[in-house]
């Protein structure tokens, strides 16, 4: 395998795109087979990658809550068409905005005070899954705010669940695709089922089993020297500059958001892409999820008129499973269909496809990069695969 063109690649991204570090990891098998690193990790510049960076990894969370719920899916404690208010019951009267131009984006959030109407269908696991149940991705609707002031930011994740079930939703569920909350509302779903934390049903069904010990949703006081340098494209989308070391989506001191609430190591998120393309099976052997769980996975959900309210032009070959991208048309890039991953806020690039036993784990961190989605991923992803299947 030579790795010789995607390692010159990369060295062009400080001074093609402005990334001051970043680090990526591929495995095939249960074999780590390429490596790099290159930038700096503090904002003076000083301090050279050395691959135990923490980053805040924004919504490439999303997979692993995904992870979560298909797990207890599998044990056969969920089933995708469950009503979520057979969980959360605070979710059972649910308001619609009467109007939302959904092909504006981002849409404009309705308030509570906007005209609304009761939900017509109920809203579904599968729903929240796919992004297909109606919420909004707004951190600071007015019941998020009050909720944050009267328990002093003490709000925990179900707490936090009657907050956003009074947001009006953008449309009746199951009717159209939209980015949201829905993935945090998950994560609270898991915990009504398992009695547990999300923090502690990962840790113990997860990343425990995979050996993974360094992903957190509140970093620790005596982490923070390791925390990657954040940066973010304002006001030059071309030009990232220094932003505080804060991740907005951690919507109290004790929320743990599943939608893009972690911080984590290239390694430690790499180990879970690496047992989703092993048949869920990580280099510790234990498993995660069947290999059937995993083709439900990374089934495409989508019907057209929603894969057109979800596609961009660097993701026209893929469609949409379980909160997952996933590659249903074979189109012009090396990755096969049902190559499958997701991404972060600030660049984070997660890919596993099953097929080839193959995992790729990209991070960096600068938010609203938009050139990291449109040229950087499909880049990267189409010269790993020249390599990995030149041998």
């Amino acid at each position: 395998m030579d790795f010789s063109k995607l390692t010159a690649y990369l060295d062009t991204l400080g001074e093609k795109y402005g990334v001051p570090g970043y680090d990526v990891i591929i495995t095939k098998g249960h074999e780590t087979v390429f490596r790099h690193m290159g930038g700096h990790s503090d904002y003076e510049g000083r301090v050279p990658m050395n691959g135990t960076e923490l980053y805040y990894i924004y919504s490439a969370t999303k997979v692993i809550t995904m992870v979560a719920a298909m797990q207890l899916i599998q044990a056969g404690k969920l089933g995708l068409d469950d009503p979520v208010a057979g969980y959360l019951p605070e979710f059972e009267h649910m308001q619609v905005a009467d109007h939302c131009d959904l092909a504006k984006w981002p849409p404009e959030i309705p308030t509570l005070k906007d005209p609304h109407h009761p939900a017509r269908t109920p809203i579904t696991l599968r729903m929240l899954m796919t992004m297909t149940a109606g919420f909004n991705y707004d951190t600071a609707g007015e019941p998020i705010l009050k909720l944050k002031k009267e328990t002093g930011n003490q709000a925990d994740t179900r707490q936090m669940m009657g907050a956003i079930a009074q947001m009006p939703l953008l449309f009746d569920p199951g009717t159209h695709y939209s980015y949201s909350l829905s993935h945090d509302v998950t994560a609270a779903v898991v915990e009504a089922v398992s009695g547990l934390s999300f923090g502690d049903y990962l840790k113990k069904n997860i990343f425990e089993p995979l050996g993974v010990n360094e992903m957190y949703f509140h970093l620790p006081a005596g982490l923070r020297p390791r925390l990657m340098a954040q940066y973010g494209c304002w006001p030059d989308p071309d030009a990232p500059s220094p932003v505080p070391q804060e991740n907005s989506y951690c919507l109290s001191d004790r929320y743990e958001s599943g939608g893009a609430g972690l911080c984590c190591t290239v390694e430690a998120y790499c180990a879970v892409m690496e047992a989703l393309a092993n048949g869920g099976v990580g280099r510790s052997g234990k498993q995660i999820l069947t290999p059937e769980a995993i083709a439900l996975l990374t089934a495409n959900q989508l019907n057209d008129a929603m894969l057109a309210e979800y596609r961009s032009p660097w993701r026209m070959d893929y469609g949409y499973g379980l909160g997952v991208r996933t590659k249903i048309v074979q189109g012009t890039s090396p990755a096969p269909v049902g190559e499958f991953g997701w991404d972060g806020a600030a660049g984070a690039y997660g890919l596993a496809d099953p097929l080839n036993h193959i995992s790729l784990f990209y991070a960096q961190e600068v938010l609203g990069m938009m050139k990291v989605y449109e040229e950087v991923h499909p880049r990267l992803r189409d010269l790993a695969y020249e390599a990995l299947l030149s041998e």
